[in-house]
């Protein structure tokens, strides 16, 4: 196997699909993380499905899946940009007790508060412009069906999602409905029926096909009776954008007799990216330099008189 998301479209069909699978890019993921078995499968799932819905849009930015929770996790965070580059991150309580067979429902919406958001956020904005965010209440008992009711809900699109995910794997299929429109007379008869026989061949795939069969090898075993027309795969990756510069940017937009009253008490300020657990430290000289130059580099400092 590999980190590889497939899409296709039935011919003749308003319905298109897409199959993910991520080895590598999900184990670098969840490397830097001990999270508890439940939370990795579910932060599995949300990763395998944004990047199945990232692949339907063009958008020149970060499409971002969180769910704040009500539960032992607070916040489950995805990100992808444009050439699906991924990262994930899960919040949780301190004194979280996870049980071995945890849901979505026990872990992030016990009291039925919990909230899903996906927010586009352009990554050359223009002046004003604000990212656009949806957000949505949970509801079902996965995350499959949570953003089935948000697609419903938010794009009135008809969507399927089928998501697995464990320790080693992140998988999943989307099949999806697309608007009719209409056709000059004497156009090529649209096969009606494909949507509901699409869902019913995917409705077959089982949690052990999508963590263990090949992307490829799968499509052709749950449609090889359709005829499909394929784009390009993609190869999904783990990438952070964390950065020594970005993290300056927080210090100095929290202003600087904050940020001094911290290095006063602690000696540094202390940032550990959520995502990858990099390290920055920023001490007394780091701090007057980003604040003075807008740099903690130091070739970014004014050269000192000897």
């Amino acid at each position: 196997m590999s980190d590889r998301l497939l899409k296709f479209l039935f011919h003749g069909a308003p319905v298109r699909g897409e199959l993910v699978q991520l080895d590598a890019a999900w184990q670098r993921m969840i490397q830097f993380h001990d999270y508890p078995a439940p939370v990795i499968a579910l932060l599995g799932e949300m990763t395998a499905a944004l990047a199945l819905l990232a692949a339907n849009i063009k958008f020149n930015g970060a499409l971002t899946l969180q769910v704040h929770g009500d539960g032992p996790v607070r916040l489950m965070v995805v990100e992808c940009q444009p050439d699906f580059r991924l990262r994930a991150t899960a919040k949780l309580d301190p004194d979280a007790e996870i049980a071995a067979d945890a849901n979505m429902r026990t872990l992030v919406n016990q009291h039925g508060q919990g909230r899903c958001a996906i927010t586009l956020d352009p990554r050359d904005r223009l002046p004003g412009q604000q990212p656009y965010q949806g957000v949505v209440p949970l509801e079902g008992e996965s995350i499959a069906a949570a953003l089935e009711s948000y697609m419903r809900q938010s794009e009135q699109l008809d969507t399927r999602l089928w998501l697995a995910a464990n320790g080693e794997v992140a998988a999943g299929m989307l099949l999806q409905r697309l608007p009719q429109e209409g056709g000059a007379a004497g156009s090529a008869p649209v096969d009606d029926d494909a949507w509901p026989r699409a869902q019913m061949l995917a409705a077959t795939v089982t949690h052990a096909e999508l963590l263990a069969v090949g992307v490829d090898i799968l499509m052709q075993r749950l449609f090889w009776q359709e005829k499909l027309q394929h784009a390009p795969p993609a190869t999904p990756q783990f990438v952070c954008n964390c950065s020594r510069e970005r993290i300056g940017r927080v210090l100095t937009s929290m202003g600087q007799p904050e940020v001094d009253s911290i290095v006063a008490e602690r000696g540094e300020v202390e940032i550990t990216c959520d995502f990858c657990n990099a390290r920055q430290v920023f001490d007394a000289v780091d701090v007057a330099q980003l604040f003075a130059t807008g740099s903690s580099d130091p070739a970014a400092a004014p050269l000192r008189p000897h």
